[in-house]
């Protein structure tokens, strides 16, 4: 395979072959995966977030002190984040997830939630609204060394 030079502006752009779309695999309804363990750890950290407070997708990681990051964290909420409270996961900056504001919004306001600004984009203030989790991780229990 040889390696084209970017077309010149104004010139036309060649057309590539249209990519082939993947076979779903065995056992692939269309419909979500099922729920692996950090995805259910996940979830169950979203369900323990009072109404009127927020974690950040870095946070829930933190929290759960193992495994996958923040994009994780974004990957799960993505597919499954609908059976949760998902507008109380938000970025570090304060924004929800791109494209939720006004929804997000309606729940920040109905439960209370401390606002940096209410017009777009929507920020919640982090300082006031961050809910540091409860008194330990939700996750599997860490070793100590006196086991």
């Amino acid at each position: 395979m040889t390696r084209r030079e970017p077309a010149a502006a104004g010139e036309p752009v060649a057309r590539r072959e249209p990519v082939a779309r993947r076979e779903p695999a065995i056992g692939d309804d269309g419909g979500a995966p099922p729920v692996d363990d950090f995805a259910s750890l996940v979830l169950d950290v979203v369900d323990s977030i009072p109404p009127g407070r927020v974690m950040s997708y870095g946070d829930i990681a933190e929290y759960l002190a193992a495994g996958p990051g923040p994009r994780q964290v974004g990957r799960v909420m993505s597919v499954y984040g609908g059976a949760v409270a998902w507008w109380r996961v938000i970025h570090s900056d304060g924004t929800p997830a791109p494209g939720h504001d006004s929804v997000a919004l309606r729940h920040y306001l109905a439960e209370g939630t401390p606002l940096r600004s209410a017009r777009p984009p929507v920020r919640v203030d982090m300082r006031r609204a961050r809910w540091p989790g409860g008194s330990a991780p939700v996750g599997p229990a860490k070793r100590t060394g006196r086991d």
